[in-house]
């Protein structure tokens, strides 16, 4: 295993830490290395027949890389990057700007070392985004407008809104240098808006949805004008993809960590903690939020029998929400797997002073570091859910850069496909949210959802005694 290889460690899901009770076997375990064989075989048969487009990233054309980083430089005297995206467009980029830029990166210069500050304004709250763009120079400010349809509400409503902005501040005829348009190649409102309007533009690649597309121009785009090295980001996800190419679940941790939620599953853990014990790491827990829900939260198997199935996931982090959720966890329903997020270097080291030597209930922390606090933190906590034998499992990181982040975004991919497989359902699509979509489409006029607007309007009226 190379050293900066991040591992998967799943001792505290087996019987023999916790319990028969809520522990999963060995025997268990191997009595589905033939079904994970089969499963192995129908996902590198999708990836050959172009069904797998997210496992194609990690060995992106170089030309597509050299593309971005020569608009990077092209666009150096840019003091601000807003990205205009929801949801897959948006969670990607805000993940790897928090884990892999310096906190407070905004706010001080000599972190960015010249680099532009990153706003992704992810929602359509009108307080939000006014706030946002009088607050910018948007003769410095650069937009990178991600939609693969053109057709999302709340983004084209941003970008609608930034583009009047701009062109009453700098001009109509300015208008192509402070917008770049992420979207499918052949397709969509965005594509044509962006042909007429003369943006840069950038491909999502047809068979990778959204909450899948952080290692497209989606996240890659801004992690470049940020400073991220998309490069170092995209050989560890390579590298994990090479590790999981093995159909052994002894051998491959997207696919062994996969089946132990499905069994846990099984057993009634139908909740998901992702708790890393990193700051740097809070956004990735999003990130992953939307990935499982999105993925696994279906009404009917691939045979259209309804089964209203998935895991839910819930963020947490270390050490903050040792106050205020592990309680729920510790003595709370059996019902959660616990996945925590170790660092075994930071990027700094903190010294505790020594002081006030007189009083006990402080003098001890003195000589130590918050280096050694949050790993003995994260290792208390660990041990006391296991001691109630509650499920949990650690993934280690060696440190927070983008190689290591590279393999994580590809491993915990590759896991929720692997788990979409045994639950049976297809794990691409999304068809709770689209009827919410279509209910706005109506009630906002688009043409062909008119019966939406009917529906809409028709919805029953709430009885007034029971608002107080």
């Amino acid at each position: 295993m190379k050293k900066e290889q991040i591992k998967l460690d799943v001792n505290n899901m087996l019987v023999e830490m916790v319990g028969k009770e809520h522990g999963i076997s060995e025997e268990t375990i191997d009595d589905f290395q033939e079904k994970t064989s089969a499963i192995h075989q129908k996902i590198s048969e999708d990836k050959a027949n172009g069904e797998m487009g997210f496992m194609e990233l990690p060995k992106q054309s170089k030309k597509l890389i050299s593309e971005i980083e020569k608009e990077v430089q092209k666009r150096k005297e840019y003091k601000n990057f807003v990205v205009i995206g929801i949801g897959g467009s948006a969670l990607g980029n805000i993940a790897l700007q928090t884990a892999l830029n310096k906190p407070y990166y905004n706010i001080d210069s000599q972190k960015r070392n010249g680099k532009p500050r990153l706003f992704v304004p992810d929602n359509a709250d009108p307080v939000r985004l006014k706030s946002l763009l009088s607050s910018l120079d948007l003769e410095k400010t650069l937009f990178n407008v991600i939609t693969k349809s053109g057709s999302t509400a709340e983004t084209m409503s941003q970008f609608l809104i930034a583009r009047e902005a701009v062109a009453k501040e700098i001009g109509e005829d300015e208008l192509s240098d402070h917008f770049i348009a992420t979207t499918s190649k052949d397709s969509g409102y965005l594509r044509v808006i962006a042909e007429r309007e003369d943006f840069k533009t950038f491909h999502i690649p047809d068979g990778v949805g959204g909450r899948f597309s952080v290692l497209t121009p989606v996240g890659l785009i801004s992690a470049a004008f940020c400073g991220i090295d998309i490069r170092k980001l995209l050989e560890g996800s390579a590298d994990m993809a090479e590790r999981c190419s093995s159909s052994d679940l002894k051998e491959n941790p997207a696919y062994l960590n996969g089946l132990l939620h499905y069994l846990a599953y099984n057993k009634g853990k139908t909740i998901s903690v992702m708790m890393p014990y990193a700051h740097q790491l809070k956004d990735m827990a999003d990130w992953y939020r939307q990935l499982w829900a999105e993925s696994l939260g279906k009404k009917v198997n691939r045979s259209n029998k309804k089964i209203n199935v998935g895991p839910t996931p819930i963020k947490a982090l270390g050490a903050t929400d040792q106050h205020s959720q592990v309680q729920l966890y510790m003595e709370g329903p059996h019902d959660k797997i616990i996945t925590f997020i170790e660092v075994e270097n930071y990027d700094e080291k903190v010294k505790i002073p020594e002081k006030y030597q007189d009083i006990e209930g402080v003098n001890y922390l003195g000589g130590h570091t918050l280096n050694e606090l949050i790993k003995t933190e994260k290792k208390a906590t660990e041990l006391a859910l296991t001691e109630r034998n509650r499920l949990n499992e650690t993934i280690i990181l060696p440190e927070i850069n983008e190689y290591t982040i590279g393999q994580l975004i590809y491993m915990l991919e590759l896991q929720t496909v692997f788990t979409g497989e045994l639950f049976d359902v297809n794990y691409f699509n999304q068809p709770g949210v689209e009827l919410g979509k279509q209910y706005t489409y109506g009630v906002f006029g688009r043409k062909g959802y008119e019966n939406m607007k009917k529906e809409y309007k028709e919805k029953p009226t709430h009885n007034d005694d029971w608002i107080i």
